[in-house]
Parts: structure tokens; C-alpha cells; sequence
């Protein structure tokens, strides 16, 4: 309905799901892109249609319209519609505690409203649930590639994809599952007995007269080395983007625990044909020393490490703060005992660089002894410094730790989000094909499209 006030004023009857409103025109005018402000423009601007003879007009911008009293009903959720009101009266949007933010992202949609005018507070939110449900169609996009194309393509195409599942998917098979425990397993062996080779009594005298790893300790090596090499070269082989896995930081781990033992080979196999034989022995101890970083690819088969690994990564600005606070003290307290303890005739601070030393074990608490003050000023140094060391430490501690336990409760909720994702779209195709089993892979509808579709129809039945 449009009325006039006692002023003149135009007023506009909406009714959004049964709560029924009158607003200004002048005040749904600020915003004429929303669908708002056209309804007013439609209704109220000099030479505008009559809609009660043309309602289809009108339509076009509700789901209802009634012609004898000009009144515009919207099925929508009223309570979404009052916080949409607040761009109107106040300029910006501020979502109610405990909306869901998509589903009010849904709601702006629908009055033409953009992301813009959400303010700082809320738009913080709905920022991080918009990449919660990129990440979760992501993974389900991934989850559906993998069973779909299983018969597209050439043979070489076929077997590349086959491989690359059973080297890169454990979840896919049961063949793929039991080779990444064989690799776990092998990447296990292998850090044991890298250690094993170290202990004095497990090794064995060379012609030199030096001890040197048992025969059967580099016999196990090597065979670690060949299932490492195998199993890098059929996933390089097999990999959908080569340059991408090539110098993804894992893959570079991997090089890395494998490179050192053909190096070292090579190296040996040289001897002092080249080189001194003292400066190839060296270098072959430093090669193997390199070897520690098979290690790290633990990471690829513990979800809990990479986990760690992400929470580390979002915690950048903490640990910064953390290594900045210990730089300063560090360099201040080494400074001032230095400084402190000239006056000793046995002092243990021959300089400030040398007593870096003594501050970083100090102010971590560690205190090993070698090094300590001798007068009562650099005592009293030494006490504020492991003060100050505990407080540099602990504060930055608790957002690292909420870092952590909200990016695992996070990753949890990803996980039950896409499994119950593809059971959905699992029980939509069997609705779909009544009475037989859908095909394993014969949809032609991308995984994000069948998210998003399936997305639009929950959100209806929230706010219808």
C-alpha cells in the first residue's frame, strides 16, 4: 500500500513472512540498486505505471502483490529482514547473533543488497564461513573427480590417474591404504636405522682402521632409498600438474632425503681421483647428515602434523612476536652482564657477542651453568633477565595455542561438512534414478554445481 502521511510523506506496505511494515519511500530511495529501492522507484516516481492494472510489473520484484491495497509480500525470513532494514535507517548491516552467516548472505542476495555494506565485525565472519564452504566444495569437487573419468581418455591417461590415487589417495582404495602404510612404515624403518648406524658397538672397523656402518645397516638403507626413488618417480610420473608438484614443499622433502645418498655414492665413487680423499670424506658425512630430512615425510601420511604445520603457519605474527620480544632481551641482557661483570677478575663475559650464549639459556629458563655471573650487579641482572624471559615467552603462547585448537576443530568440522556433502548428493542420485544404482561417476554436473544447488534449496527451506 502507498499512503500519504500527515506531512505528505509517501509510505510503502511490505509484508516479509507475515510481519507487515510501512516504510518511507525517501528512505528506500537511498539505495534505488536494491530490489527496495526499485519497488519504490516502480511505485512512487512521477509517471509510474498503475500496478493494480499491470501487477505483473511488480511481480517481478515480489512474490506477491495485492492490487486492491497495494501491499508487496516477500516470503522471506522476517528476522534477516530486520537487520537488511538497518542499511536503510543507519547505513550499514549488522547480522544477529547466531544467524548463519550464508544463509544471511542468501537473504542480502535476495534484496539486491551487497557484501560491501556489512560492517567490519560481521563481515570478519562471513568472510571465514564463505572460505569454509569454498574449502569444503573444493574437497568434495576432488572426492567426485576422483570417481568420476575412471574411463575417459587414452590408456595413458587412465593408468595416470589410477596411479595417482593409489600413491596420492589412501582413502580411495584399499590397495591405496595399505601403501601408504608400507611407505610410513619404510620412512620409520629408515629413521631407525639411520640412528642405529651412529651407536659405536652396531658398527664395524674399514681398511683405514675407522669405524664405519655396518654392512647390513647400508643394506637397509639402500633398500629405503630404492622404495623412496620408486615411489617419488611414479608420482612425478603420474602427477596431474607436474611444475606444481615439483616444487611443492613436501615434494622438495622428499628430494631431499633421497639426493644425499646418490651424492654420497658419487662422491665415493670418485675417491682422490679428483679429489683429496680427506675432503671427499668430508662431504660424504655432510651428505649424510642431510639424510635427517627423511623425517619430515612423516608429515605426508599424519593428518596431525600437517595439522600442526597449518596452525604454525596461521600463527606467523605470534611467533614473530615471540622471536622479537627474546631478540631484544637477549641483546639487552647480554649487554648489560657483560658490561656488569668487567669488574671480576674471572669473568665468564670475555664479550657481548659471547654472552649471547649465556642470555638465550637464560631467558628460556634452560640454565645449563657453563656460563654465570660472579657479582652481585650481574646476579641481579641475571634474575630479571629469566624474569623477563618467562612473560616474553608466555604471553604469546595462549592466541598460538587458540590458533592451534581452532584450526583442528576447524578441520573437523570441514571433515563431517563434505562427508555429509556427498552423502547428500549420494542420496539425491539415487532419488534421481529410482529403482537402480546410480552410476559411479555419470553425473554431468560438477561437483561445486551440485553443492551449490543443493546449497540454494536448504537455504529455502530455512527461510521459508
Amino acid at each position: 500500500m502507498v499512503s500519504s502521511g500527515e506531512q505528505g510523506e509517501v509510505v510503502v506496505a511490505v509484508n516479509v513472512g507475515g510481519v507487515r511494515q510501512l516504510l518511507p519511500s525517501d528512505l528506500l530511495c537511498r539505495f534505488p540498486e536494491t530490489r527496495l529501492g526499485r519497488l519504490c522507484l516502480l511505485r512512487c516516481s512521477p509517471g509510474a505505471p498503475v500496478l493494480g492494472a499491470a501487477p505483473e510489473l511488480a511481480l517481478d520484484l515480489c512474490d506477491d502483490f495485492d492490487p486492491r491495497s497495494g501491499e508487496f509480500y516477500f516470503d522471506r525470513d522476517p528476522r534477516s529482514f530486520d537487520s537488511v532494514l538497518d542499511l536503510y535507517y543507519v547505513g550499514e548491516i549488522h547480522m544477529e547473533r547466531g544467524v548463519c552467516p550464508i544463509c544471511f548472505k542468501n537473504e542480502m542476495d535476495f534484496w539486491q543488497v551487497d557484501v560491501d555494506h556489512l560492517d567490519d565485525c560481521c563481515r570478519g565472519l562471513f568472510s571465514e564461513k564463505l572460505e569454509e564452504l569454498e574449502e569444503v566444495a573444493r574437497r568434495v569437487r576432488l572426492v567426485l573427480d576422483d570417481q568420476a573419468g575412471a574411463g575417459e581418455g587414452d590408456c595413458w591417461k587412465r593408468f595416470r590417474k589410477t596411479l595417482w590415487k593409489l600413491m596420492e589417495k589412501p582413502e580411495t582404495s584399499a590397495q591405496a591404504r595399505m601403501l601408504a602404510i608400507a611407505s610410513f612404515l619404510v620412512v620409520l624403518v629408515s629413521a631407525v636405522t639411520m640412528c642405529l648406524g651412529t651407536i659405536p658397538e652396531l658398527q664395524v672397523k674399514s681398511e683405514t682402521g675407522q669405524l664405519v656402518e655396518h654392512p647390513t645397516v647400508t643394506i637397509i638403507e639402500t633398500v629405503c632409498i630404492v622404495w623412496f626413488t620408486l615411489e617419488y618417480v611414479l608420482r612425478l610420473i603420474s602427477a596431474p600438474q607436474t611444475l606444481h608438484f615439483v616444487f611443492s614443499f613436501m615434494n622438495i622433502i622428499d628430494v631431499l632425503a633421497i639426493l644425499p645418498y646418490y651424492l654420497a655414492m658419487l662422491l665415493s665413487g670418485m675417491g682422490d681421483a679428483i679429489l683429496e680423499l680427506n675432503n671427499v670424506q668430508q662431504a660424504v658425512q655432510a651428505l649424510r647428515i642431510m639424510r635427517i630430512a627423511r623425517v619430515f615425510k612423516l608429515a605426508r601420511h599424519s593428518s596431525g602434523l600437517q595439522t600442526l604445520t597449518s596452525a604454525l603457519k596461521s600463527s606467523f605474527k605470534e611467533l614473530s612476536l615471540l622471536l622479537l620480544y627474546l631478540a631484544m632481551g637477549i641483546f639487552l641482557f647480554s649487554a648489560l652482564g657483560y658490561t656488569l661483570e668487567q669488574s671480576h677478575p674471572e669473568t665468564m663475559f670475555t664479550s657481548i657477542p659471547h654472552s649471547f650464549w649465556w642470555a638465550i639459556i637464560t631467558m628460556t629458563t634452560v640454565g645449563y651453568g657453563d656460563i654465570f655471573p660472579k657479582t652481585g650487579l650481574g646476579k641481579l641482572n641475571a634474575a630479571a633477565s629469566f624474569l623477563c624471559g618467562i612473560l616474553a615467552i608466555a604471553l604469546p603462547i595462549h592466541p598460538i595455542i587458540n590458533n592451534f585448537v581452532k584450526y583442528y576443530n576447524k578441520q573437523k568440522v570441514l571433515d563431517t561438512a563434505v562427508k555429509h556433502q556427498l552423502e547428500r548428493l549420494a542420496t539425491d542420485a539415487l532419488h534421481a534414478w529410482p529403482g537402480a544404482s546410480p552410476p559411479a561417476v555419470a553425473t554431468g554436473t560438477t561437483s561445486q554445481e551440485c553443492t551449490f544447488r543443493d546449497r540454494g534449496d536448504g537455504l529455502k527451506r530455512h527461510v521459508s
